[in-house]
């Protein structure tokens, strides 16, 4: 199976994109430029209010809503971290060993979190679920560094090995190996990645988890209560940290400075596979090179459709995500049985890659055409949970109920995955009416002089591929004029409104006409 990263670096935001066999597998979006309380960042909070009848505490971490800790997320340890933290903060001149903290009782399961925090209180806190909706963000005060091979948790001395890794020679070398390896006060999970690995290897990256613990210190010695102690890596080195595998052939890359980074992660991770980063340097842009746009734009919509003439209707209440499987006009068999079998089948595919792709989590219902054979029912019962097997999201599948519906449980994290497949006309905004067409490419025209009179030559104008190809049209095509009187190279972009452009310098940098000019030309 080949798999491709694909980055979009913009002002606003990055995108990262996941292929497997140039099918997109899984988006992830990241803000730039701001804190966007993401899984993983570490905090120094206040309680604000304390709820019993929950067993939880609100805290304050920065967000304009109070984030979540409940008693079961303090974690066995917290006593023991309560009292580090406060003799840090406490003392700035000197940083105090870990494995020299006094061991304090752990949290038994049974405990009231009244008995542990009270209002006004400081704690250290990590974020587990990103905000999403009305709600602010999960913590936890077991704080984990993670990394490739491992994830380190102070405060503990465990060391336990993923259940994925099966061989029993194997899981005990790991185990021994990295109970001589690592330092006092600290507990180790070891990923899965880590089977087979080198002690070296091993030894160099634990070096570096405690190395960024050291820094979350040093961060904390000097803080004030409701800052942010470390952020997670960006989201595009949290998934290459995650997912990297010898299957990956490309990693492409729209910004000098993101192919910088990922590069010096790699050579840390997998010094012979930096050689897979690319810095993409095409003018259009780079979603629409890799067909990243098309198949957003027809994967994302309300109506999926799959093999055969099959289509999904996907809707998302309150409560829970409905998925209703619709065999279509088709009917590849006679015998209605088999017939609704096979585009179950077939419907099991699309939606597992839908989960994935939209990042859905939650409670999903699944409405599959109606079977009466149990040994079918069985069938696709089975056939989902291989399907979600490889699934890095925890979930849960349970059996067809006797109304055909299926339930599927899967970790939500952050918000799903949302893209409006619908576009407003700009013209009419609308209304249902707009002015003659035949009048755009003037306007167009009108623009650009403008543009260039504000900026200069050397402009890229972009337009959706209707447009484009209108104005490519001929030998003396409008495009070609333009370039020659205006200096503006048409460009073709699959994100834009049908009537929608945009200008660009050559380093990638919109520029945007002043609104009284902007105005004049619609109006012109």
């Amino acid at each position: 199976m080949k798999s491709e990263l694909i980055v979009d670096v913009t002002p606003q935001e990055v995108a990262i994109a996941l292929t497997e066999d140039d099918r997109l597998m899984e988006v992830n979006r990241e803000q730039r430029g701001k804190d966007t309380f993401a899984v993983g960042n570490i905090y120094y909070g206040r309680v604000k209010k304390v709820m019993p009848a929950l067993n939880a505490v609100f805290v304050d971490v920065g967000h304009e809503k109070e984030a979540f800790l409940h008693y079961l997320d303090l974690g066995s340890g917290f006593l023991t971290a309560q009292k580090y933290v406060t003799k840090l903060v406490s003392d700035r001149r000197r940083i105090p060993e870990i494995h020299k903290t006094e061991r304090q009782p752990d949290c038994t399961k049974e405990g009231q979190i009244a008995d542990y925090l009270k209002v006004g209180d400081t704690l250290l806190v990590q974020v587990t679920k990103e905000p999403i909706n009305s709600k602010g963000p999960r913590l936890t005060a077991e704080i984990s560094i993670t990394g490739r091979n491992f994830v380190l948790i102070p405060f503990i001395e465990k060391v336990m090995v993923s259940s994925k890794i099966s061989r029993e020679s194997e899981r005990g070398r790991l185990k021994q190996l990295v109970q001589s390896i690592k330092p006092h006060g600290f507990g180790v999970i070891v990923r899965t990645v880590a089977e087979d690995k080198r002690v070296a290897e091993l030894d160099n990256e634990l070096r570096v988890l405690v190395k960024r613990w050291d820094d979350c210190v040093r961060t904390l010695q000097r803080a004030q209560p409701v800052s942010l102690i470390s952020q997670e890596l960006g989201r595009t080195i949290g998934i290459i940290r995650d997912i990297f595998s010898p299957d990956f052939e490309n990693i492409h890359v729209n910004d000098e400075t993101v192919y910088e980074e990922i590069k010096q992660y790699l050579d840390l991770i997998a010094p012979d596979a930096s050689k897979l980063v690319k810095l993409y340097t095409g003018e259009q842009p780079i979603f629409d090179k890799f067909d990243i746009t098309r198949q957003m734009k027809t994967g994302l919509g309300r109506t999926v459709g799959f093999k055969k003439g099959g289509y999904l209707v996907m809707d998302r209440t309150e409560a829970l995500f409905s998925i209703d499987v619709n065999s279509g006009s088709k009917k590849l068999y006679e015998d209605q049985e088999q017939n609704a079998f096979h585009f179950n089948m077939l419907a099991a595919d699309e939606i597992v890659h839908q989960l994935r792709l939209r990042d859905i989590g939650g409670i999903i219902v699944v409405d599959f055409i109606d079977m009466d054979d149990k040994a079918n029912q069985q069938t696709l019962y089975e056939h989902v949970q291989q399907l979600m097997s490889r699934d890095r999201a925890k979930h849960n599948v349970l059996p067809l109920s006797k109304f055909g519906l299926m339930q599927i449980t899967r970790q939500r994290v952050r918000p799903a995955v949302e893209m409006n497949v619908t576009e407003v006309c700009p013209t009419c905004m609308g209304k249902g009416k707009i002015q003659t067409s035949l009048f755009f490419t003037d306007e167009v025209v009108e623009r650009i002089e403008a543009m260039v009179a504000q900026y200069g030559r050397g402009l890229r104008l972009h337009l959706h591929p209707y447009l484009f190809a209108y104005v490519s049209k001929g030998c003396f095509s409008r495009k070609w004029r333009w370039a020659l009187r205006y200096g503006v190279r048409v460009i073709e972009n699959q994100s834009l409104g049908m009537l929608e452009t945009k200008f660009f310098t050559p380093n990638g940098e919109e520029k945007f006409l002043p609104k009284s000019e902007d105005k004049a030309c619609e109006k012109q």
